[in-house]
C-alpha cells in the first residue's frame, strides 16, 4: 500500500484522508521509512494537493498530539509566522513589544528550514536558554509573564516536527501544500484565537513569486475559517536580507538593538512594527493606526525590551553570554558606486557553509558565525569601503568571489 499511494500522488491523483492517514501515521510510529516518505514529499511538491487533501493533512497533523487550551488565560491569543527568510529575526522583536502591551503571545517555533537557523536556533545561541518547556511550564509562564517562546511540545503536532526535518533535507520547503498544513496545524494546536502569517516573497523565500505568495495567503485564510480561526497575512519582500545580520547570535544582537530603541530604520525595523502593529490591532479590536502608536511607546518607554530581559531570565538564558567568532574576514569594494542590490540567497548560501544553518537534518549549528552587513541597498559604496563581515570557524568554507558578487554596485 505504501508504494501504490507514492505512485497515485506521483501521477497526480488525490489522496483520500484514510490513505494520508495511514502514510504520515506510518511514518510517525517508524513503519514508513525517510526514503519512502521523502518520495512522497517530492510528489507532493510537484503535483500540489487538492484543498480537501490539504485540509485532512493540517487534521492529521492536529490530532498526532494534543491541542493547549489556553480559555484559563482571559483575552484574544494572537500568534504570529512567518515563511522564513534571510535574517529573519522579527519573532524576537515583536513578541516582546505585543506581550508588554498586555497580548498574551505563546509561540511555539520551529528549526532553520533551508540555508539558516529557525527562531528556536537564535534563541539557542543565549546561552542557558531552555526552549524544551512542558505544556504545563507553557502554561504557567504564560499566567505569570504573557510570554513564551519555545519549541514544539513533544506532544505538540509531532508528526509535523518530525516532517519538519525531513523537509529541510530533502528540497520540499517550498511545497504551499506542506507550508500551509505544517503552519496551521502548529498555529491551531498551539490555541491561538487569531493567527497573523507574514509571507515571504523573493529570492532568499520559500516562495519567489508574487503568485506563489497570494496563493499560499489564500489557503491559510482557507483553512482558518475551516478551524474557525481568524488568519490575516502580511507578504514581505525577501530579495534582500532583513536587516543587518544573519547568523544566530548576531540576529539576537541586533534584535537586542531595536527592542532598545538603538536601531529606528531599515527593512527590518519596518516590518516589525508593521508586524507588531498588526497583532496588536487584531487582539485589542482597535485600528491599526491606533496599535501602531502604542507599538512605538512599548519601544520608547523600554517596556518591550524590559519584557524580553524577563522571557529571557523566565527560560534560563544569560544575554551577557551571546558571543560571535572571534575570526574575521571584512570584504571590501573593488569599485565606487551605489549599491543596488544585495542578493539575500546568495548570502543565505554564505550562511549555510560558514556553518549557521543545516546541510543535513542531524548537523549541528555554529551560532557564532554569519554575515554583518555593513553596506544596505542605497548606500554610496567607495572603493576600498568594507561591504560585509564574515564571521568564521575553522571549519568554514568562505568564497570570497561569491560574496563580493551578492553585492551589485552601479
Amino acid at each position: 500500500m505504501i508504494l501504490e499511494i507514492i505512485n497515485k500522488k506521483r501521477l497526480g491523483k488525490e489522496l483520500s484522508f484514510k490513505e494520508l492517514d495511514y502514510f504520515f501515521n506510518g511514518y510517525l510510529d517508524g513503519e514508513v521509512k525517510d526514503y519512502q516518505m521523502s518520495s512522497l514529499l517530492m510528489a507532493i511538491c510537484i503535483n500540489g494537493m487538492t484543498d480537501e487533501e490539504i485540509y485532512a493533512l493540517t487534521k492529521i497533523f492536529i490530532d498526532s498530539g494534543d491541542v493547549l487550551d489556553l480559555s484559563f488565560m482571559p483575552g484574544i491569543k494572537v500568534d504570529k509566522h512567518s515563511t522564513g527568510g534571510v535574517g529573519d529575526k522579527t519573532t524576537l522583536v515583536i513578541a516582546p513589544i505585543v506581550a508588554s502591551l498586555g497580548v498574551p503571545v505563546i509561540k511555539m517555533s520551529g528549526r532553520g528550514l533551508g540555508h539558516t537557523g529557525g527562531t528556536i536556533d537564535k534563541l539557542e545561541s543565549i546561552p542557558g536558554f531552555n526552549i524544551a518547556l512542558t505544556d504545563e511550564e507553557v502554561m504557567k509562564q504564560a499566567q505569570d509573564i504573557g510570554i513564551v517562546l519555545t519549541g514544539q511540545t513533544a506532544t505538540l503536532a509531532p508528526m509535523d516536527k518530525k516532517i519538519y526535518a525531513l523537509r529541510d533535507v530533502t528540497g520540499t520547503v517550498s511545497s504551499i501544500p506542506l507550508i500551509a498544513a505544517s503552519i496551521m496545524s502548529k498555529k491551531i494546536a498551539s490555541g491561538a484565537d487569531k493567527i497573523l502569517i507574514d509571507i515571504k516573497v523573493g529570492k532568499g523565500a520559500l516562495l519567489r513569486t508574487k503568485k506563489d505568495a497570494t496563493k499560499l495567503s489564500s489557503l491559510m485564510k482557507k483553512i482558518g475559517k475551516f478551524y474557525n480561526r481568524e488568519v490575516s497575512t502580511i507578504i514581505s519582500d525577501m530579495n534582500v536580507p532583513l536587516g543587518r545580520n544573519i547568523g544566530n547570535s548576531l540576529e539576537v544582537i541586533e534584535a537586542v538593538d531595536i527592542l532598545k530603541g538603538k536601531i529606528k530604520n531599515g527593512n527590518l525595523y519596518r516590518l516589525c512594527i508593521e508586524l507588531a502593529s498588526e497583532m496588536v490591532s487584531m487582539a485589542k479590536g482597535i485600528s491599526k493606526w491606533s496599535a501602531n502608536v502604542e507599538v512605538l511607546d512599548a519601544i520608547e518607554n523600554e517596556s518591550a525590551y524590559n519584557k524580553f530581559l524577563e522571557l529571557v531570565e523566565a527560560q534560563g538564558g544569560n544575554l551577557d553570554g551571546v558571543e560571535v567568532s572571534s575570526n574575521v574576514k571584512r570584504i571590501r569594494a573593488r569599485k565606487r558606486g551605489v549599491l543596488e542590490s544585495v542578493d539575500a540567497l546568495s548570502l543565505a548560501e554564505v550562511s549555510l557553509d560558514l556553518g549557521a544553518g543545516r546541510k543535513a537534518k542531524e548537523d549541528e549549528i555554529d551560532y557564532t558565525v554569519g554575515i554583518k552587513l555593513n553596506k544596505v541597498v542605497g548606500d554610496i559604496v567607495k572603493r576600498g569601503d568594507i561591504l560585509c563581515t564574515i564571521y568564521y570557524n575553522e571549519k568554514s568554507n568562505i568564497d570570497i568571489n561569491k560574496i563580493r558578487d551578492s553585492f551589485s554596485i552601479e
